[in-house]
């Protein structure tokens, strides 16, 4: 019976980790991956038993390859904070890793609950991030800081898993804002060697907004599916300014002549 690594990635997750512990108990090793965090999430990994494994955040490729590094087992299954391990895809991990055929990595679906609902349009369902089911060595992370892609090192095809987790992406409108703020801080970093203009930014935040309301159907989830479009707005505009404030430090400092 092949063994699989379960790495969680987490920063001031107190709240939210020890459910995500808790789903992947049937795992054979649970590693926390932290960042220093503030709040006891380390503390409370911990006391369920996980390893906890201390990583200097310099951007999230780096991290999730760090946590590949310090994974013991033949299969690495990857899971963030706010996402939960449902029984029916711990199931289905176990009979892909116990089968000699089976591929060397796996998109798993997952499905989303925001504002008081199941999300099944915005682009959220099913929504796949980088593969999350891989044998060790066979798969590795760009060293993007965020929304970091995928380095497959197999000529094998990627299978898809059929039972999908469940994501808990944010508790509340703070949360929406503050991931907005930190995601567009890091994502102005992969753009600032653009041109851009303030009208350009304007133009590709209000592409995410229809994107996501009109093409992706987010306007049949509701209010959820319009704070959604909006929050992609607002996270893609400021992501733009934001690399113009690189790109142009000085138009945000004080004039030189006294007033």
């Amino acid at each position: 019976m092949s063994l699989v690594s379960v790495y969680i990635i987490a920063y001031n997750e107190a709240e939210k980790v020890r459910a995500t512990i808790e789903s992947a108990k049937w795992a054979d090793e649970i590693i926390v991956v932290d960042s220093w965090s503030t709040d006891g999430t380390a503390a409370i990994a911990e006391s369920l038993g996980a390893r906890v494994v201390q990583i200097k955040f310099s951007g999230f490729g780096n991290l999730r390859n760090s946590a590949i590094d310090v994974c013991r087992h033949d299969w690495i299954f990857s899971l963030d904070a706010d996402e939960r391990c449902t029984p029916e895809a711990a199931a289905e991990i176990r009979a892909i890793t116990n089968n000699t055929e089976s591929l060397d990595a796996y998109w798993m679906p997952r499905r989303n609950y925001f504002m008081g609902r199941w999300i099944k349009h915005s682009g959220w369902y099913p929504n796949y991030r980088q593969p999350q089911l891989f044998r060790k060595g066979a798969m590795r992370y760009d060293t993007k800081p965020v929304h970091e892609g995928y380095i497959l090192n197999s000529s094998r095809p990627i299978g898809h898993l059929k039972n999908a987790i469940w994501q808990f992406p944010f508790k509340n409108m703070a949360e929406v804002m503050h991931k907005a703020n930190r995601y567009s801080s890091l994502g102005a970093e992969k753009i600032k060697h653009k041109k851009i203009t303030m009208g350009s930014a304007l133009l590709h935040g209000i592409w995410s907004f229809v994107k996501h309301y009109i093409f992706k159907r987010g306007f049949m989830d509701g209010w959820a599916g319009f704070v959604i479009a909006l929050g992609n707005f607002e996270g893609t505009f400021y992501r733009y300014v934001k690399a113009i404030e690189i790109q142009k430090r000085t138009q945000w400092q004080a004039p030189s002549p006294p007033p």
